[in-house]
């Protein structure tokens, strides 16, 4: 036979032969004794000999032949079907060569890849030892567990590079098991004798006592033990493979398990992740900035440092994904980024034109460099790089010292404005990207999966060892290493135990849960009160901020921002008239540092790492000059992006049917303009209905009227009660209803600080959120100025005419004109509802559960094209958006109801709370559709 030809022909006197392709020396001895067969034998049999041979009794017998099952089932290799195999048939003894165990000769190097032993090594083994008193008498050499733990670190050394990160767990799994088999001696005195090894080696031969134990007849164990080594073999059995087909698959297994398990259970499992949708090319839309400013805008930093690493050590750390074989990616990689849903981006768009092509850079016709005056008092934006190759929405922070002590620190990675407002969608293999959109990221899983990553970046065998070499040098000391152990391990408890463990302790007191945000969506003003009111604070000392927390449960779609700085109120609650509070207030949110303690010197109090000079900068490009400056009133800062139909000629779904338009129009003028006002750049419209223009200039007479303000250009949008609109009210009851706990030091009065809006005298110490937000971010700003000593007339200029004050309209929420609404599924605030077709419908007949991240637009629709009845189940790592949980109970922040087309249409208008209209014909709905895509 083959195999028989293949084994080694120096068999001593008496044994079986072993063939070259069992590298395993315990095994070779057992084989040539005839203790297992040479081919294939049942796992329960190699796990019976192993038992016999270790000497052990009752349970650490037992435990011994569940570690040998495990070991065996995955010898010969890890494919489902091998495992298969191995289980049912038994381990193959000839085929362990180039398995999963197989360092290839490496490790120890006493028996090399072709099964030849070389003494040399075995006298280099016994060099790590020592000499033993031998329980027979006299001494001899041999080597106790701290000798050859030593040994085995040598030997990893020594293979350097070679040297895969498992091998040491496969050492664990040899050296340290045959002391436990065949040492001499007990306890720390235990030893592997070198004679003996030398013999198992060479000769493949076991040492007599171990040959008595496996020839000694087994006595049969009683019914009990037999059951309950059976179920924890197959329970062991099943641990292992369940291991396999994650390392395998790890998205489909997690994906799979999060479903299944109860939610704590589910959080120890790293966050599943979609594939990234191949891209066949990219498409910048044409919005009225340079390639410049846009990159500019995608890099530059707020002041935030989002994840609680150095930037070094983020483009270091690998994906919180194992490998058996090789080494996983790193984080910072773009398509592992691109999965949570961020846009690639070059390093720098100064290149040849050819190399941005497939970033989707390509000439924009409408493009202006004067967007952005210089800022006033001499300030200037800094410049924005993106030396790591990283997507839309990563910034380095340079150059930041620590608020409070003001010591240097290392760079820090933070998001910017571009990562949550910046859109894409992708169509038959087409990405096409705009600026200022709502972006389709899901923060929530890249937290988590950075928590993984630094968790097995710690305990993952070799895995340190690299990390430390692309951040260190490979040359780096060892007490530089054990340096940037302990600041690693600092960091991820700080990310377990201050961020989400105390997040996980604060809701569960309140009796709270979270809703899971999931692509597309975020509970910013919940995020930024626990940054602040909590984390900033617990960071600079102040005890008892556990309860400032509040669970993040009313996620709303990224609100896209093109002409925002044109709006009297800002958010989708019309709660933020500042444009400099609105902005800094979201950097303190993404994390810039600030200092609330009372320890530092006073004139450190308030200070932070806000880049206020690229918040001024980025507002400035929005807003763009005055629309009413030239004969046409026109936007001409940042313009909302425009049907792309030119993208997809061949394409019958983009085409724009010029019939309908004209019939939604007048559907428009009918219905939408009411709360929306008229289209912003239209001139068929304006000129068919100029008293319903957008560039109508009106007086301001109260806070609900519509149309531009007559004493500036300032949009004073309509507003509407929540009752009155019906869609759901978690997003406008965070500011109305939350309160947060402000030490009485900070000196935190809205009523003083807030000046000009004749605030009533309140609490000091417990107040409400959005009075507490509002104060805060202005002392921060004011300290920002102060710091670069700003004269009076410079600050007034930054701040300029607008001040920092609530709405006065209540619990409202508020329409704004829908140019590039085509742009912004899902809709509602809450992103709720997945196209415009289905907005259009009664809130009834919505669907109540779809699928988000990593998929494609439907153009006919407008947004995602779902059935009438949901979708229940999505492809590995997308997200499910519900209404209900499995239970059937409503699911806080994600009603679909309100905004409602339905009933006969009312002349008066006069529907009930929830309904704003009749419901259309389906071919109105068509016509209004195919209208709305030309805004």
């Amino acid at each position: 036979m083959q195999k028989d030809r293949a084994r080694v022909r120096d068999a001593l006197p008496g044994q079986i032969p072993v063939s070259p392709d069992n590298p395993c020396p315990f095994l070779r001895a057992l084989v040539a004794g005839g203790f297992v067969d040479g081919h294939t034998v049942p796992l329960k049999t190699i796990s019976a000999r192993i038992e016999a041979a270790s000497g052990e009794t009752g349970f650490k017998k037992r435990i011994v032949g569940i570690e040998t099952f495990g070991v065996a089932l995955i010898a010969n290799g890890l494919s489902p079907l091998r495992l298969l195999k191995s289980l049912f048939s038994g381990a193959d003894l000839d085929e362990l060569r180039n398995g999963p165990l197989d360092k290839h000769g490496g490790g120890s190097r006493i028996l090399d890849a072709k099964a030849d032993v070389h003494p040399a090594e075995i006298d280099r083994f016994a060099s790590f030892g020592s000499d033993y008193p031998d329980p027979n008498g006299g001494t001899e050499r041999g080597l106790n567990a701290a000798q050859i733990q030593t040994f085995m670190k040598a030997n990893l050394k020594r293979d350097g590079d070679k040297a895969r990160w498992y091998y040491p767990l496969l050492m664990q799994g040899e050296w340290p098991v045959l002391l436990r088999v065949i040492g001499k001696g007990d306890g720390d005195n235990r030893y592997l004798s070198v004679a003996e090894v030398r013999t198992l080696f060479v000769e493949r031969r076991l040492p007599q006592r171990i040959v008595a134990r496996l020839t000694a007849k087994p006595q049969p164990a009683n019914i009990i033990m037999r059951i309950g080594k059976a179920l924890l073999g197959g329970a062991i059995a099943a641990a292992v493979v369940l291991f396999l087909a994650w390392v395998a698959a790890p998205d489909a297994v997690s994906d799979r398990l999060s479903a299944v398990l109860p939610a704590k259970a589910a959080a120890l499992i790293p966050p599943a992740l979609p594939q990234t949708q191949p891209t066949q090319a990219a498409y910048w839309l044409d919005q009225g900035w340079t390639t410049k400013d846009r990159h500019w805008f995608h890099h530059v930093t707020q002041g935030t440092a989002t994840f609680p690493i150095p930037y070094n050590w983020f483009m270091a750390m690998e994906q919180p994904y194992l490998s058996l074989f090789g080494t996983p990616g790193l984080i910072s990689d773009t398509a592992y980024l691109e999965r949570f849903g961020f846009i690639p981006s070059p390093k720098s768009v100064d290149g040849e034109p050819s190399a941005l092509q497939p970033f989707g850079y390509g000439p924009n016709a409408t493009a202006k460099t004067d967007i952005a005056p210089a800022l006033p008092a001499g300030l200037k934006p800094t410049p924005a790089g993106n030396e790591g190759g990283l997507p839309v929405g990563f910034a380095r922070l340079s150059g930041v010292t620590n608020p409070a002590n003001g010591a240097p620190e290392p760079d820090k990675i933070g998001l910017t404005c571009a990562a949550c407002h910046t859109g894409s969608i992708h169509y038959k293999g087409v990405s096409v990207r705009f600026d200022g959109g709502p972006g389709m990221v899901d923060l929530r899983k890249l937290e988590e999966a950075m928590g993984f990553a630094m968790l097995f970046t710690q305990y993952v065998p070799g895995r340190f060892s690299r990390f430390a070499d692309r951040v260190l040098g490979p040359n780096a000391t060892d007490a530089e290493r054990e340096t940037l152990k302990k600041g690693l391990k600092a960091a991820t408890d700080f990310a377990l135990t201050m961020q989400a463990k105390n997040y996980q302790t604060a809701i569960a007191a309140k009796g709270q849960t979270e809703t899971m945000e999931g692509f597309g969506r975020l509970d910013a003003l919940n995020r930024i009160g626990n940054q602040v009111f909590y984390l900033d604070m617990a960071i600079s000392g102040l005890p008892n901020m556990l309860g400032n927390q509040e669970a993040i449960d009313a996620p709303v779609s990224y609100p896209p921002i093109w002409t925002v700085p044109w709006f009297s109120w800002a958010q989708y609650d019309g709660s933020i008239a500042q444009p400099l509070i609105r902005n800094a207030g979201e950097a303190l949110g993404v994390s810039a540092e600030i200092n609330f303690s009372p320890e530092p010197a006073s004139n450190r109090l308030w200070r932070s790492s806000m880049a206020v000079e690229n918040l001024l900068h980025i507002e400035d490009m929005l807003r763009g000059p005055d629309p009413f400056a030239t004969t046409t009133p026109a936007f001409g800062g940042l313009t909302s992006p425009k049907w792309p139909e030119k993208l997809f000629p061949d394409d019958e779904a983009w085409k724009i049917k010029t019939a309908r338009v004209e019939n939604g129009r007048k559907l428009y003028a009918t219905i939408c303009v009411e709360c929306h006002l008229g289209p912003v750049a239209d001139p068929v419209f304006d000129k068919t209905y100029p008293d319903k223009s957008f560039w109508k200039i009106k007086p301001r007479d109260d806070w609900e009227s519509k149309g531009w303000n007559a004493k500036g250009p300032i949009l004073d949008l309509v507003q509407k009660p929540v009752e009155v609109m019906q869609t759901d009210p978690g997003q406008a009851s965070i500011l109305a209803n939350r309160k947060v706990k402000v030490p009485g030091f900070l000196d935190v009065d809205p009523a003083k600080d807030l000046k000009g809006c004749g605030l009533p005298q309140g609490s000091t110490t417990e107040m409400s959120y959005a009075l507490a937000l509002m104060a805060v971010v202005q002392k921060a700003s004011d300290k920002w100025m102060e710091d670069r000593k700003l004269s009076a007339a410079e600050q007034a200029a930054l701040w300029g005419d607008r001040k920092n004050c609530p709405n006065p309209a209540g619990n409202t929420y508020r329409a704004r004109p829908l140019n590039g609404v085509w742009a912004t599924a899902p809709y509602l605030h809450n992103g709720s509802v997945p196209s415009l077709y289905w907005l259009l419908t009664p809130a009834a007949e919505r669907p109540t559960s779809f699928c988000q991240g990593a998929r494609d637009y439907d153009p006919k629709q407008v947004g995602f094209a779902v059935p009438a009845g949901g979708e229940t189940s999505c492809k590995v790592g997308q997200t499910l958006f519900a209404t209900k949980d499995a239970s059937g109970k409503p699911i806080k922040g994600n009603s679909t109801l309100g905004h409602s087309f339905e009933g006969p249409a009312r002349p008066n208008k006069d529907y009930p709370n929830g309904i704003i209209g009749g419901a259309f014909s389906e071919e109105e709905r068509w016509d209004l559709i195919e209208y709305l895509k030309t805004l």
